[in-house]
């Protein structure tokens, strides 16, 4: 159509242009800028109020502890109270250069995939069957969610008891089997201890989530591949399970925060770092060198490598918490 034949809307003045981007970008930055005025509190001292709490907890319990290991990490303290001596690099490169150090990364690394790759497994699987259970479905749910109300050190204590060498019921029933069991001195019953009881404690938390991914899932779209013949196991893994992929990403890396971290209290109670320092992962490590060796140097520098492997594992959960992720059915 030529351009003397582009009809122009009634009220518009000749000469107008059909299309402003300067006035459009003008509106939409009043309009934010608008929302965002009415966000605001009109008087300051009622927000600094209600940030207080929070600055003051991460002041006392995150900033100056992270400052403290920081400078600590750089030098060589003396544990009964005398001076420091100031000595660069050299705990980060004797840490690296250190045998028990690089045993204990790799052993938490294995650690932490195993009971990452079990706790999603055994999760999905009683996730997947929530949808199947037609009476007693709040017990199922109430039962499988009672882990997580208990204390990491207590629900140690109870794995601990049960696979007793000398009185555990669990631990009699392999010995009536004629296998060998003794965490107390066998470095694999120890790990195998200790990873059932971490995936034990932490199995809820991914129940709930799986759950809630699972119900999101269009309730159309499973039927109509039960009326073109799929059955339960095909219609998890080709519409439930790509629709709950980012659900599981997320799950992964949270477990795997859990694995380097959340899991001191589990080791302490369950194995102590034993039998031999195998089960002696890096958070563990960092207690027992600081704690109970009083190489206060040493344990800063792990410290320091744990806040960055932290800082890595945070940005890692909010890129995938952010990512888009769109489905063409």
């Amino acid at each position: 159509m030529p351009a003397a034949d582009v009809l122009i809307p009634a009220g518009v003045p000749k000469g107008t242009p059909l299309f402003d981007g300067r006035r459009l970008f003008e509106r939409l930055t009043r309009s934010s800028e608008d929302g965002l005025k009415r966000a605001h509190f009109k008087n300051h001292w009622i927000a600094a109020a209600l940030l207080s709490p929070q600055l003051i907890i991460l002041l006392f319990f995150f900033f100056i502890p992270s400052w403290k290991a920081l400078s600590l990490a750089f030098v060589q303290v003396d544990p009964f109270g005398g001076k420091s001596l100031f000595v660069g690099w050299r705990n980060f490169t004797e840490l690296f250069a250190s045998q028990p150090y690089r045993n204990s990364a790799w052993l938490t690394f294995w650690f932490t995939i195993v009971q990452n790759i079990a706790t999603l497994a055994l999760a999905g699987a009683l996730a997947f069957a929530t949808d199947h259970i037609i009476r007693g479905r709040f017990a199922y749910r109430s039962i499988l969610l009672l882990p997580y109300a208990i204390a990491p050190v207590i629900s140690g204590a109870i794995w601990a008891y049960l696979f007793n060498p000398t009185v555990g019921p669990v631990a009699m029933g392999i010995h009536a089997m004629g296998l060998p069991w003794d965490p107390n001195l066998r470095s694999g019953d120890a790990l195998i201890l200790i990873t059932i009881s971490a995936v034990w404690k932490h199995i809820c938390y991914d129940y709930i989530f799986l759950v809630a991914a699972m119900l999101a899932v269009p309730q159309s779209l499973r039927e109509a591949a039960a009326i073109d013949g799929a059955g339960q196991l095909k219609r998890f893994f080709t519409i439930s399970l790509p629709l709950i992929t980012p659900t599981i990403m997320y799950l992964f890396i949270i477990n795997m925060v859990y694995g380097l971290f959340d899991t001191f209290p589990i080791i302490d109670a369950v194995t102590s770092g034993g039998p031999a320092g195998s089960t002696t992962t890096l958070v563990y490590k960092v207690y027992q060198d600081g704690f109970v060796m009083l190489n206060l140097g040493s344990s800063a520098a792990q410290s320091v490598i744990l806040m960055i492997l932290a800082v890595t594992f945070t940005v890692l959960q909010f890129r995938a918490m952010d990512r888009k992720v769109n489905y063409q059915v």
